[in-house]
Formats: C-alpha cells, structure tokens, sequence
C-alpha cells in the first residue's frame, strides 16, 4: 500500500508539475503572438526554418516547419538555451546568498501552488479511484492565498540584495502594491468560503453544479479577476519593473536564468489566478446540462472543460495587459484603497447578509 501511494504522488506530482509549466509557457508564447497581432506585426515566426535534419529525421520537418511558423521553437527552445548559456553575474559587494535566493523565493512558492488545484473530476480505471491532485484539504483556498502572499518577500529580497537604487525603488513598489492588493484579495476570498461554506476547491466546484459562481457573486469575480492582476505585476499594474523609470525594477541585476525565474513566476501567476477563478466562479469541470460521469472518459471531458476556461482568461489577461496604459503609482494605490476595498466591503457585507437572510 504504501508502494502504490508513493508511485499515484508522484505520478500526480509530475502531471501537475507539467500542466503548470505548460500553461506558464502557453502564456509566455500568448505573450509574444497576441501582442504581434495587436499591433499589427508578425511576431516570432522565423527561428527553427533552417534547422538542417538527417535524412532518416526528414519525416519531422513539416512538424518543425509548423512550430517555427508559430513562433513556438522560440518559446521551447531559444528561450531556455538562451537563458541557461548566458552569463550570469552579480553586483559587487552584495550577499551572494540572498541575491541568489531571491528568485527561488519569488517563483517556488507560486508552483506550490498548483499543488493544491483540482484539475478534475476523480475517477476510477481498473478499479482504483484516482484524484487529479497531489493535496487536498479543506483549507486550499487559504494555503493558496498564504503562497501567494510568501512571494513577496522574493520581490523584496531581489531589491534589497542588489545593491541598485532601481531594483531598491522597484521592490518598495512591488512591496506596497502586492501587500495593499491581498488585502482585496483576501476579503474576496473569505466571502467565496463564507458563500459556498468551504474553503475546499473541490466542494467548492461540486456546488456549481446548477448555476457558477458568477452568477451569485459577479462583484466577486470582478474584484478577484483584477486584484490577482494587480498581484501579478503586469500591465497595466507593472510599477514594479516599468522600463521608462526603473530599468527593469526589482530585477534589474539578474541575468540569464535567474532573470528567466522572475519572469516564469509572473506568467505562472497569471495561469494560477485563472484556474482559481474558473474553479470559484465558473464551476470549474461543470457545463450547465452536461453530467460528469466518474469515470476516465469523463475526467478528460472536465478536464478539456477546465482548461478551456482557463485558456480563455489567460488570454483576456494577455489581451488586457496590451491594450491599457501603465497607471501611475498614485493612480494604482487610489484604485486599490479608494476603490477595489471599499467595493470588497461591500461584497462581504452582502455575502453575509444574503447568507444571514436564508438561515
């Protein structure tokens, strides 16, 4: 028995594993051609035409033909080649331990996180009841929204370590505007619990069965969707590492792959905040007339579903993050203390109102 719970973990690890680095790749390449489409360019469409294959390799080079066309050889293979040969430096006089630290910190904890995601209904196949999910408890939101708040402190050690005034003045920005948005974040998450009366996401799912979240808490969903942007750190939110006053902000002295780190954690931000709300507001592996049968081919169904949704929101993200303007710093802290608090009040009041209403 305790064979076959090590082999289904780690099983489970590697499938979670790499559906999060997929979607964090997925959004990486989303990045690049969403962005050429919108402004009215190509994008990356050219690396991989030239690779020259063995003969007894010709059979692949349509495949290949396709992934350059798509910029995808770029994302798969340049990225990371690119990203591993390049050197890597550090400024003099700094500790080398929490320079170095800094990016594990600010990345590890936002894959933690998928650890915690339901990515399916469970099923049986040969008699074993599987569980698309390494942990499961009835507190994930709250393990989910504890990670996510550690992160910080990578941000923060990036600019503290560096030595640099830009990267300094970039971790202060990303310190005040990650710790003001949770706040948000926080009040939307507690009234998602008091709402569905669980903090497990799959209890949370299985009651969205009739009708999503959405439905009965759109404010909710709303402050969810642009709080969590505002966590990420991306356009329009992205003070912490705009160009045209900070460099490249809090990691403006990394280079090769603790430089890659930094910016995998942001794209596997967005991913993460698209699966938490698909699994809070938009019923997750649920369509509305569509019954999940408990068994693999029905696990692939809610899985296609759930992925659907999540691709959709990790794209709005994108397409959001190329069409509004950076706001200014004073702009960004009035919208969180003046606007999205208040309004997350609100929403808690009503939750518990409606809730007090029905007892």
């Amino acid at each position: 028995m305790g064979f076959e719970v090590f082999l289904t973990t780690f099983v489970l690890s590697l499938f979670v594993l790499n559906i999060g680095f997929g979607l964090t790749v997925m959004n990486v390449w989303f990045e690049r051609k969403v962005s050429a489409l919108m402004q009215d360019r190509l994008g990356a469409n050219r690396a991989g035409l030239d690779i020259q294959l063995p003969r007894y390799l010709f059979v692949l080079k349509p495949f290949i033909f396709v992934l350059a066309k798509l910029g995808l050889i770029n994302t798969l293979f340049c990225d990371p080649i690119k990203a591993l040969t390049k050197e890597d430096f550090k400024p003099s006089k700094v500790s080398a331990i929490l320079h170095n630290l800094a990016p594990f910190a600010a990345a590890f904890p936002i894959f933690l996180c998928f650890g915690f995601i339901p990515f399916g209904p469970s099923f049986e196949i040969f008699g074993v009841k599987i569980s698309p999910y390494i942990v499961s408890t009835q507190f994930d939101l709250l393990f989910i929204f504890a990670l996510t708040t550690v992160a910080v402190y990578g941000t923060n050690l990036a600019g503290w370590s560096s030595g640099s005034k830009f990267a300094f003045l970039g971790s202060l920005r990303a310190s005040a505007q990650m710790i003001s948005y949770e706040l948000v974040l926080g009040l939307t998450f507690l009234g998602v619990i008091l709402w569905y009366g669980t903090a497990n996401l799959i209890e949370i799912v299985n009651a969205q069965k009739t009708y999503w979240g959405i439905l009965s808490m759109p404010l909710g969903f709303f402050l969810m969707f642009v709080a969590g942007m505002a966590e990420t750190k991306r356009g329009p939110f992205d003070l912490a590492e705009s160009e045209s006053e900070l460099v490249a902000g809090y990691f403006t002295e990394y280079s090769g792959m603790k430089f890659l780190l930094f910016w995998f954690g942001e794209f596997a931000e967005i991913a993460l905040l698209s699966l938490v709300l698909s699994l809070c507001f938009l019923g997750g592996w649920h369509l509305p007339f569509i019954s999940i049968p408990e068994t693999f081919a029905g696990f692939l169904l809610g899985h296609l579903i759930l992925m659907s949704k999540v691709v959709f929101l990790c794209f709005i993200q994108i397409v959001i993050r190329w069409t509004l303007p950076r706001f200014r710093f004073d702009q960004l802290m009035l919208i969180c203390w003046k606007f999205l608090l208040p309004l997350a009040i609100i929403n808690l009041g009503l939750i518990i109102g409606i809730k007090w209403a029905w007892l």
